[in-house]
């Protein structure tokens, strides 16, 4: 079991998100933190908890393959970005989990009209999610 500590900072980074968006994470209680003086810090092992179940879940001499990605779709008003959310959101819900869940969470920017999307799950769910995203935004062009 790993004792590494991340900071806000770190854990942003590594996710291709804003610090804030990562704080607002802790303080909903999404993702989970240790305050140690004013600074919070995040283990590794919730870092993991977050983005989907440890590697140590597998059965012994067992191999799994996933997928970890950000898609940024610009270009989108409000209605745009709800209806992609939507349209994710659903698509992750009925996806096949054969390998295992889908996880998508979507942070709308308003001022820069862009939807960020996060995936972690497996190759084929991830795989499919990311075409109807692609065939999502050629319709849209």
């Amino acid at each position: 079991m790993s004792h590494k500590l991340y900071a806000v900072e770190e854990v942003a980074e590594r996710l291709g998100l804003h610090v804030r968006t990562v704080r607002a994470y802790i303080r909903e209680g999404r993702l989970k933190a240790t305050r140690i003086g004013k600074a919070y810090r995040i283990s590794h092992g919730d870092l993991a908890d977050f983005l989907g179940p440890a590697a140590a879940s597998l059965a012994p001499g067992g191999t799994r393959a996933e997928v970890s990605g950000i898609v940024e779709v610009e270009g989108l008003d409000p209605d745009g970005a709800m209806g992609l959310t939507n349209l994710i959101v659903a698509a992750a819900n009925t996806g096949t989990g054969q390998s295992r869940p889908l996880r998508v969470e979507t942070l709308y920017d308003v001022d820069r009209a862009r939807l960020k999307v996060i995936v972690v799950g497996g190759l084929n769910d991830s795989a499919d999610l990311l075409k109807l995203i692609a065939v999502w935004t050629e319709q849209k062009r």
